[in-house]
């Protein structure tokens, strides 16, 4: 019994030892792997602050301003060409032989290629930087545009229209990086507006230009137009547009830092990066899908601005039906009838600063209320607060569609969370694509008055989402996967 005793006393001992052993193993090793990690940052690569020359935002306030105009008027370059196709509709009809569905098709074939160009694109500069891909997407977006101007059949025509959209969509998805890049937190107010009304400017500026150019020239100087200004913007992009993306940058400096120093163990975050082009693409094509799919957030936000940029596309074949059939509008005249909707964007993007300056007030007040149920501790504002304008734009909505409807007798002339924006504009440029393919059948189906009214009704149904949101969106963000 005794031996039986001691025997289990020195084994329990002897375990022990073991675990004392594989804990101080076990310390020893997370201390050398801690230790490795440390050794491994200190020489990991970072600005040195504003002053840091690899920094973009350390460049002066006339450069970066510069970089910024080139870049939101590439972009209205783009979308303006997605428009200016709608001025063609009736050369090209004889010319090709083709109905005027076919002729429409040029719009939705430009415009899908814009919403799959986005997704696709945008995970490109992640490894290859901003200013390479803006390079060859603009400068594939000039080459597609020959072809357009000298296309002898339909064919030829909607193939290069998709290409084009496809190659000048970079735009619409890499400029915000580039702005980020360039501005600091309390700079970006007034280049982001500028960013942001860009896209949304070119739609309306295209039927204009186009207006004037089909009606005193062959249709053919559409794209000569269009050719002309897109290479005057390939050429500022290469001599002007720097590289901006931060890993990237980070990337040379380290480069820089190893020549100097002879240290090889100096090294940027990126190049420690071992995903892979191709999986990083295809995540960014499945994500958007996924928060369609399961968001209704982003289902509904996505169904309400699609619906909207779809009845915008489909006015670009109304307008022309309305005003030129209705009160003998010339082309350029019809151009004209689209600076209501210019004027319309413009001061809904100036009116930002007053949204902004309510946003700050509201969200001041709500986050002092929170703060005080949760005994003083930090707290964020909830995101709902944003909506407010969208709320006030979905009544207005339905108040101008019928407005324009019931104007259109002879006897009056009335003038980001990446993934997520993906999933919005790859459903709005769906719906944009749509839209037009029916909507001069629309309106001669039911008439100018009650085809308007029918939009004003469709947006009269949406106006509830915005508020909807509004009320009930935390709930919302609470039971999702992907809100944080």
């Amino acid at each position: 019994m005794v031996s039986a005793a001691t025997l289990k006393m020195q084994s329990n001992a002897l375990e022990d030892r073991v675990g004392t052993y594989n804990v101080a193993k076990n310390l020893a090793s997370t201390s050398q792997e801690q230790s490795h990690r440390e050794q491994e940052t200190s020489f990991e690569v970072t600005f040195d602050g504003l002053t840091d020359p690899y920094n973009p935002k350390s460049k002066s306030t006339a450069t970066r301003w510069l970089i910024c105009i080139i870049i939101c008027t590439s972009s209205l370059c783009v979308t303006c060409a997605s428009s200016i196709y709608s001025s063609i509709y009736t050369q090209v009809m004889p010319k090709f032989g083709v109905s005027r569905i076919v002729s429409t098709l040029g719009i939705s074939f430009y415009v899908v290629g814009l919403g799959l160009g986005t997704i696709i694109l945008a995970p490109l500069s992640e490894f290859y930087g901003r200013r390479v891909v803006y390079i060859f997407s603009f400068g594939a977006f000039f080459m597609w545009l020959i072809p357009c101007a000298v296309a002898q059949n339909i064919e030829t025509m909607l193939v290069s229209r998709f290409f084009d959209g496809f190659s000048g969509s970079a735009f619409l998805s890499v400029s915000g990086g580039t702005i980020g890049d360039l501005f600091l937190p309390y700079e970006l107010s007034a280049p982001m507006m500028l960013l942001t009304a860009s896209p949304f400017l070119g739609p309306e500026l295209g039927p204009l230009l186009g207006g004037f150019a089909n009606q005193y020239a062959d249709w053919r100087w559409t794209f000569y137009l269009l050719l002309i200004w897109a290479g005057l913007q390939l050429i500022l992009i290469v001599c002007f547009v720097p590289e901006t993306h931060l890993p990237i940058l980070l990337k040379r400096k380290a480069r820089t830092t190893r020549k100097d120093s002879g240290n090889e163990a100096w090294y940027a975050p990126i190049e420690k990066n071992e995903k892979s082009v191709l999986r990083t693409v295809a995540w960014s094509c499945l994500r958007p899908l996924q928060l369609t799919i399961l968001e209704p957030m982003v289902l509904s936000l996505g169904v309400l601005s699609a619906i909207l940029l779809g009845i915008i596309y489909l006015f670009f074949g109304v307008y022309p039906l309305v005003f030129g059939r209705n009160h003998d509008f010339t082309l350029s005249q019809t151009g004209l009838a689209f600076l209501g909707l210019l004027i319309g964007i413009v001061i809904g993007v100036l009116s930002d600063l007053l949204w902004r300056k309510n946003y700050q007030r509201v969200t001041s007040k709500h986050i002092a209320r929170k703060e005080d149920r949760h005994h003083d501790q930090p707290m964020r504002p909830d995101p709902e607060y944003r909506l407010i304008p969208t709320i006030f734009g979905a009544c207005l909505i339905p108040v101008s569609l019928f407005g324009f409807g019931w104007t259109t007798y002879s006897s009056s002339y009335p003038l980001y969370a990446a993934s997520a924006l993906a999933a919005n504009s790859l459903m709005r440029n769906c719906f944009a694509a749509a839209f037009p393919l029916f909507g001069v059948q629309l309106y001669n189906a039911l008439g100018y008055q009650w085809a308007s009214s029918l939009l004003g009704f469709l947006g009269l149904a949406m106006a509830p989402f915005p508020f909807l949101l509004y009320k009930y969106g935390s709930h919302l963000r609470a039971r999702s996967r992907f809100a944080s």
